[in-house]
C-alpha cells in the first residue's frame, strides 16, 4: 500500500489533470466529455458507397462534436474518448457480422503509429467489443490525401496495401475511423480480395458530410446476428 504522502501526491496530480481537462466537444472545463456532448455521440447511421461500389456503413457524420472528439483521439492522445466512440461504432458494426467474419482495420502508417503509440481503427474495434484482425499492411507510403479529389485519391493509394495471409474464401469487413471519398477502403478491399478474402462491406466510425452518396441508414437493411467473430 502506498504511504499517505504518496497518496496525497497522486490525488493532487489526478485533481490537476481533471482541472486541466476540457470537454472534447465544447471545451467545458473539468471533464473530458460533458453529458450533453456525450449524448451527441449517439449514432446516426449513414449508408453510402465507395467509388468501387463497396457498401459503407458509418455511425456518425464527421462534423460538430463527433469531429472534434475524433480529432482529439487522433491528434491529442485522448484515448479515453475511444470508449464512447467505440460504442457508436458497435451499433453499425454488429449487424453486418457473422460468427466467422474477419474484422480487418485499415492499416495505420508507421509514422502515425510512432507519433501516437496506438492504431486508431484497432482501438475503436476493441472498444466496440471485438478483436481486430491485422491482416493488411502498407507497402507504399501514399501522399497526403487532403485536398485531393476522388480520382486523385484513388490513384494516390493504388497498390499501397498488401494482405499478410491468405483468406481462403473467408468473409471480411473493413473498418476505418473516417471515410471521405472511400478510395482508401477500395484499396484495402482490393488487397484483401487479391489474397482470397470476400469483402462485402466496410464500416466507418464517421463519414464526412461532403462525401456524396451518404444518407440516413435503415435498420431493416442490415443482416443481424447474435454472435460476432472474436
Amino acid at each position: 500500500m502506498l504511504p499517505a504522502s504518496a497518496l496525497r501526491t497522486l490525488g493532487a496530480e489526478i485533481a490537476a489533470f481533471l482541472l486541466a481537462a476540457s470537454c472534447a466537444g465544447c471545451d467545458e472545463p473539468g471533464r473530458l466529455l460533458c453529458p450533453s456532448c456525450h449524448d451527441r455521440l449517439a449514432p446516426t447511421p449513414q449508408r453510402g458507397m465507395t467509388p468501387g461500389g463497396l457498401p459503407v456503413h458509418a455511425a456518425l457524420r464527421y462534423e460538430g462534436v463527433a469531429a472534434r472528439c475524433i480529432r482529439r483521439l487522433k491528434g491529442e492522445g485522448e484515448t479515453q474518448l475511444a470508449r464512447p466512440l467505440g460504442s457508436a461504432l458497435a451499433i453499425v458494426l454488429a449487424p453486418v457480422l457473422s460468427s466467422s467474419t474477419w474484422i480487418v482495420p485499415v492499416p495505420t502508417a508507421r509514422s502515425a503509429f510512432r507519433r501516437r503509440g496506438y492504431r486508431v481503427p484497432d482501438m475503436l474495434i476493441r472498444r466496440a467489443g471485438h478483436t481486430p484482425q491485422r491482416v493488411l499492411s502498407l507497402v507504399a507510403r501514399p501522399a497526403d490525401q487532403r485536398g485531393l479529389g476522388v480520382r486523385e485519391r484513388t490513384l494516390n493509394v493504388r497498390g499501397a496495401m498488401r494482405a499478410r495471409r491468405a483468406g481462403r474464401g473467408a468473409e471480411a469487413i473493413l473498418v476505418d475511423d473516417v471515410v471521405t471519398t472511400g478510395a482508401t477502403l477500395d484499396e484495402a478491399a482490393r488487397a484483401l480480395r487479391a489474397a482470397g478474402f470476400r469483402v462485402n462491406a466496410a464500416v466507418a466510425l464517421a463519414a464526412t458530410p461532403r462525401r456524396a452518396g451518404f444518407e440516413g441508414d435503415s435498420s431493416g437493411t442490415h443482416r443481424r446476428h447474435d454472435e460476432s467473430h472474436q
